[in-house]
């Protein structure tokens, strides 16, 4: 601990406040999520050394830049829902609500851009039953896709929230154990883009 010293006396610096935004359970729930992600990974990555040619040959059916275009979807929502619930703790009432609505919107279009990328490898006639990497792939997409249509439930809780003129320390707690959901939700897929769509 540093002290600051003053002639012959010695006090102790006060240590800075760590605050851990939301709530223990919430971060109890995105960590078991994670660790249940990070089996799917590492079991995809073992089948995937199992049968190389077979997953990276598939991998070339998929479109990269639909990928892309949710990479960036998904890095515009968490920075609107980051500066969100700083507008939030700065007690600014008008500017979150259109943050989040942003965010909401972000997420929209990813289920739209998803849907498109779905129906043209279904009318491709590839489907889970096609080969084990398209098993993975609509496995693992459609269990983030599940907690992206959970986040965007909790972005529309965040949007009614933050439109209250009066926010107690419990309420702020959900605000933040949500956002760090939704960041949770942003995170899978950076993993999960690279995993299925451009490694060869």
């Amino acid at each position: 601990m540093a002290t600051i010293s003053d002639g012959d006396t010695q006090t102790a610096a006060p240590r800075p406040h760590r605050h851990l935004p939301g709530e223990e359970g919430t971060w109890v729930l995105i960590l078991g999520d994670m660790t249940v992600f990070a089996v799917f990974f590492a079991t995809y990555l073992y089948y995937r050394g199992e049968q190389p040619e077979l997953f990276a040959e598939s991998a070339q059916s998929l479109e990269p830049g639909f990928g892309v275009i949710n990479t960036l979807l998904l890095l515009t929502s968490s920075l609107c829902v980051v500066i969100g619930i700083r507008a939030v703790r700065r007690r600014r009432t008008r500017l979150p609500p259109a943050l989040f609505a942003g965010a909401l919107a972000c997420g929209l279009g990813f289920s739209a851009v998803k849907f498109v990328e779905y129906r043209e490898l279904l009318s491709a006639g590839i489907t889970p039953a096609t080969n084990s990497f398209f098993m993975y792939y609509f496995v693992l997409t459609g269990l983030h896709f599940f907690h992206l249509v959970l986040g965007m439930g909790v972005l529309v809780y965040l949007i009614r929230v933050s439109r209250l003129p009066e926010l107690g320390a419990r309420r702020l707690a959900f605000m933040e154990g949500g956002a760090c959901f939704w960041h949770m939700v942003d995170l899978l897929w950076i993993v999960l883009f690279p995993l299925l769509y451009l490694v060869r």
